[in-house]
C-alpha cells in the first residue's frame, strides 16, 4: 500500500465511499439488494448506534472513520459477487490515501468477519480495541436485514427466481434466521436491542401480509 498522501474531511470521505459503492456495483453487477440503498441504510444504523455508544465510550471518536467506511462499503466485498479478499483489498486501496493504514486494516478485519454466516460458524473475532466498532457495524447490517423485500429482490436478481419463488425463499429465511436474531443474542448494544424489537414487530406485519399473498 502507498503511504498516506493527503487528509480529507469526514464528510468528503463518506462521499468518496458512496462513490465507490456506485462504481463497484456497476463493475460487479451488484443488484439493488446490496448496492447503494442498502449501503446508506447500514451507514445510518451505524451512525445511530455510534451516537448512542460514544456517550459512555468516548474513545470511539477515534474509530468513527473505521465504523462509517466499513458500514458503507461492507457489501462491496461480498463473496456472493466477488472474491472477498480481493474485494477488501480493492476497497482499502481505494481509501489508502485518506485513511491511516491501521484504520484500513481494522476496517478490513471488520468487513471480513461481520457476516451472519461467519458469526454463526466461528463466533465473534477478537479485534481488541476495535471490538465495539466491529459490533456497531455488524449490528447495523443485521438491523437492515429486517427488510424482507430486500431478500426477495436478491433472489430475483441473483438466481432469476420468479416473484413467488423468491417470496417463498424469503419467508423461509425470515422464519429460520431473521426472526431468531434477537433470541440468538446477536444484538449487544442498547440501541440495537431496542431498535431490533421494533423492527421485528414491524417485519412480522409485513411478512404476514406477504404470506397471505403467497397463499393465494
Amino acid at each position: 500500500m502507498k503511504l498516506i498522501t493527503s487528509t480529507i474531511s469526514l464528510l468528503n470521505l463518506i462521499n468518496y465511499g458512496f462513490k465507490f459503492v456506485i462504481e463497484t456495483s456497476k463493475i460487479y453487477n451488484i443488484d439493488e439488494s446490496h448496492a447503494l440503498k442498502h449501503s446508506m441504510e447500514v451507514y445510518q444504523f451505524a451512525k445511530k448506534i455510534y451516537n448512542s455508544e460514544i456517550v459512555k465510550n468516548p474513545y470511539l471518536d477515534n474509530h468513527k472513520q473505521i465504523i462509517y467506511m466499513a458500514a458503507i462499503g461492507h457489501d462491496m466485498c461480498d463473496k456472493k459477487y466477488m472474491d472477498e479478499n480481493e474485494g477488501i483489498f480493492r476497497y482499502k486501496e481505494y481509501l489508502n490515501s485518506y485513511m491511516k493504514l491501521t484504520d484500513l486494516d481494522a476496517m478490513g478485519k471488520i468487513i471480513g468477519t461481520m457476516s451472519y454466516s461467519k458469526v454463526k460458524k466461528y463466533g465473534y473475532p477478537d479485534l481488541g480495541e476495535y471490538q465495539l466498532a466491529y459490533h456497531i457495524v455488524r449490528e447495523a447490517d443485521l438491523l437492515a436485514a429486517y427488510d424482507i423485500e430486500r431478500c426477495i429482490i436478491y433472489k430475483m436478481y441473483k438466481d432469476n427466481f420468479s416473484y413467488s419463488e423468491a417470496l417463498e425463499e424469503a419467508l423461509e429465511l425470515f422464519d429460520k434466521r431473521v426472526f431468531k436474531m434477537i433470541d440468538d443474542g446477536l444484538f449487544l448494544t442498547n440501541y440495537s436491542q431496542k431498535e431490533s424489537l421494533l423492527l421485528h414487530e414491524k417485519s412480522k406485519e409485513s411478512v404476514n401480509i406477504l404470506r397471505e399473498i403467497y397463499n393465494l
